[in-house]
């Protein structure tokens, strides 16, 4: 019950911790809708099963004792960070969100933009290899273990969902719209930060 209360919590903290998958899903749902904003957090959440996937074979172990593997996981992902950090940034400031019709974003790339955020994120690498290291015990049944991840999964899905939707919100949506240029700089400047930040971080 400890164990399990355990990773709860520390999932929960890490989740709504605000971080690069943060900042991807509010960039699709402000710029793009809901749907977008919602298949952004689905890549975030599928992101984390692949996470919890190689630590549980082992690999997780590994890339955190590589200073090399995690490296250049680290500086994959603040390139990733920083280019779309760039293109943000970079926005025209009369973008139109219109959510009652398709985006020009597709699906695929929305699913994969928050997929991709989360896959080369360190940060959420060295947060389900820890957790897993610190809190799961070797005598841990498989099935519960799988468990965890799931439960990591669906904890992302949940309150990047709910992120998704609060802020393609109508009233919400509005209120950005009238200050799209300055709120395209400060999304763009902060996911580029994340990725400058990430790349300078020290490696373990």
């Amino acid at each position: 019950m400890t164990e399990i209360l355990a990773v709860a919590v520390i999932t929960v903290l890490a989740v709504i911790a605000p971080g690069a998958d943060f900042a991807m899903v509010v960039r699709n749902s402000y710029l793009h809708g809901r749907r977008t904003g919602l298949l952004a957090a689905l890549g975030v959440a599928a992101g984390v099963l692949v996470h919890v996937t190689y630590t549980m074979l082992g690999v997780g172990l590994l890339i955190a004792s590589s200073t090399f593997l995690f490296t250049v996981i680290k500086l994959v992902g603040a390139a990733y960070l920083v280019y779309i950090g760039v293109r943000t940034f970079r926005t025209r400031g009369e973008v139109q969100v219109d959510l009652e019709t398709t985006s020009d974003l597709t699906p695929l790339k929305a699913l994969r933009s928050g997929f991709l955020t989360n896959v080369l994120n360190p940060k959420t690498t060295l947060f389900v290899v820890s957790t897993f290291a610190q809190v799961v015990s070797p005598g841990t049944p498989v099935h519960q273990q799988v468990g965890y991840g799931l439960f990591m999964s669906l904890a992302h899905l949940l309150w990047f969902g709910v992120v998704a939707v609060f802020f393609s919100h109508d009233r919400m949506r509005t209120l950005m719209l009238r200050g799209q240029k300055i709120l395209n700089k400060v999304i763009g400047s902060v996911l580029a930060g994340l990725g400058v930040s990430l790349a300078f971080a020290p490696s373990h």
